[in-house]
C-alpha cells in the first residue's frame, strides 16, 4: 500500500502528516523534524550555516520517523518548522519554548518574539493534530516519539547509541531497552535526557491520556544522512515489533494524577481516591446491578475493579490475594455477595456477553 502524505494548503501549517493503514494502532511523532522556517522569519538573525546543526533540528530523526511509519503502516506527525521558531516538545508555559540562546548561539530574531502568536500559529495546531489522531484511533494507540542527540556535549563524549526516555509507564520502555541491548546497542535508560518532564509532548499526549509510549533518542552520527537514517530505522523496526509484542495489548493505564487543572500531586491523588471510594460505595448500594450487566455495557465489573486494586497494591509491594482485593469492592466476601445477590444470567445477557467478548478479542 502506498502512503498518503497530507501537506498544508497554506504556508503556515506546522506539521507534516502521514496517514496510516487501517488498524495500525501506532503513532510516530517527531517534534524536531525540520530545520526550515516559514516565510517572513528569515534566518532569525542567525548565520544560515547554523541551520545545518543540531540547534535547528534533530538530525536524522525525520527520515527515521518516515521510514518507520512506512514499515508499520502507522500514522506520523512531524514538525514542519525548526525548533528555533518554537519548541514543540515544550509546554506553553516553559521559558525555553522560544529559545534566546542555544548551545552558545544567540538567536536575535527571538528577542522580541511574540510568544503567544507563535503558540497560536505553530504550537497549538501541531498538538491539536496529535490529539485528533489519538481521538480517531480505534482503541488505545501506542505513541513513539523520535529524537536524536549529539555525539558529545560540552566536551564530553556520549557513549550511548540509543536512549529510551520514559516517565512512569514502563510498558513499552522496558522491552525496548532489553531488545536494543540484545541487538548489541549501548542503551541509555533515561539518558542522555530524562523522560520525566511535565508538559513535554509525550507527557501531554501519552502520560495524561494513559497511553503506552516511549521516546527514542538516536546518536546523530549514526543517522547523519538520509541513507544512514533509513538503514538505522530498518534495524530498529524488528526491535520495536518485538517490544510491542512483549508489552501486550495496548490499554489505557494512568500513572500520574488525572487532569490538567493546576494543583499539587498529593491533592490530585486525594481527589482521585475520593472518586474511587464514591464509585465503590455506589456499586455496594446497587447490588441489583449484575456484574454481567456491567461487562456488557462497559467492559468491566466489580471483579475487574478488585483486580486493578490488587495490581496497584502489588506495585507498592503489598501482596493481596484475589478475594481480599475484591472484598474491597464488594464490601463482603465475593462468595457471600454471589450467594446473596447474583442472579442466573438470562439467555439475552449471555448472548450479549458472548458478542461483547468476540468484539473485544477480534
Amino acid at each position: 500500500m502506498r502512503f498518503k502524505y497530507r501537506f498544508s494548503m497554506t504556508e503556515d501549517e506546522p506539521f507534516e502528516y502521514i496517514s496510516p493503514r487501517a488498524g495500525a494502532g501506532l503513532v510516530f511523532l517527531c517534534d524536531h523534524a525540520s530545520r526550515a522556517l516559514p516565510p517572513g522569519f528569515g534566518h532569525l538573525g542567525l548565520a544560515p550555516e547554523l541551520f545545518a546543526t543540531h540547534i535547528a533540528s534533530d538530525i536524522g530523526a525525520a527520515e527515521v520517523t518516515r521510514t518507520l511509519a512506512a514499515h508499520f503502516g502507522a500514522s506520523a506527525v512531524l514538525a514542519r518548522w525548526s525548533r528555533l521558531l518554537v519548541d514543540l516538545n515544550r509546554g506553553e508555559d516553559d521559558p525555553t519554548l522560544v529559545m534566546m540562546l542555544s548551545d552558545g548561539s544567540v538567536i536575535p530574531g527571538n528577542r522580541a518574539a511574540c510568544v503567544a502568536e507563535r503558540i497560536a500559529r505553530f504550537h497549538r495546531p501541531y498538538h491539536a493534530r496529535i490529539a485528533e489522531e489519538i481521538a480517531a484511533s480505534d482503541g488505545a494507540p501506542v505513541l513513539i516519539s523520535m529524537h536524536s542527540f549529539t555525539p558529545a556535549w560540552k566536551g564530553r563524549a556520549r557513549p550511548w547509541h540509543v536512549g529510551v526516555l520514559w516517565d512512569r509507564d514502563a510498558r513499552l520502555a522496558r522491552p525496548l531497552i532489553a531488545g536494543l541491548e540484545r541487538a548489541g546497542f549501548t542503551v541509555g535508560d533515561n539518558e542522555p535526557y530524562s523522560g520525566e518532564l511535565e508538559n513535554d509532548c509525550l507527557y501531554r499526549h501519552g502520560t495524561l491520556n494513559g497511553l503506552p509510549h516511549a521516546l527514542i533518542e538516536i546518536r546523530q552520527d549514526l543517522i547523519a544522512d538520509d541513507a544512514a537514517a533509513r538503514a538505522f530505522a530498518l534495524r530498529l523496526a524488528p526491535i520495536i515489533e518485538a517490544a510491542l509484542a512483549g508489552m501486550g495489548a495496548a490499554h489505557i493505564r494512568f500513572t500520574r494524577p488525572l487532569g490538567a487543572t493546576a494543583m499539587d500531586e498529593k491533592t490530585r491523588e486525594s481527589l482521585e481516591a475520593a472518586a474511587f471510594r464514591r464509585l465503590v460505595a455506589h456499586l455496594r448500594e446497587r447490588s441489583d446491578v449484575q456484574n454481567i450487566d456491567l461487562m456488557n455495557l462497559a467492559g468491566f465489573c466489580r471483579n475487574c475493579l478488585g483486580d486493578w486494586y490488587r495490581e496497584a497494591a502489588a506495585e507498592k509491594g503489598i501482596v493481596l490475594d484475589k478475594d481480599e482485593a475484591r472484598e474491597v469492592v464488594y464490601g463482603m466476601k465475593p462468595a457471600e455477595w454471589k450467594r446473596k445477590y447474583q442472579k442466573e444470567a438470562t439467555p439475552a445477557q449471555q448472548a450479549a456477553f458472548t458478542a461483547a467478548q468476540k468484539k473485544t478479542h477480534s
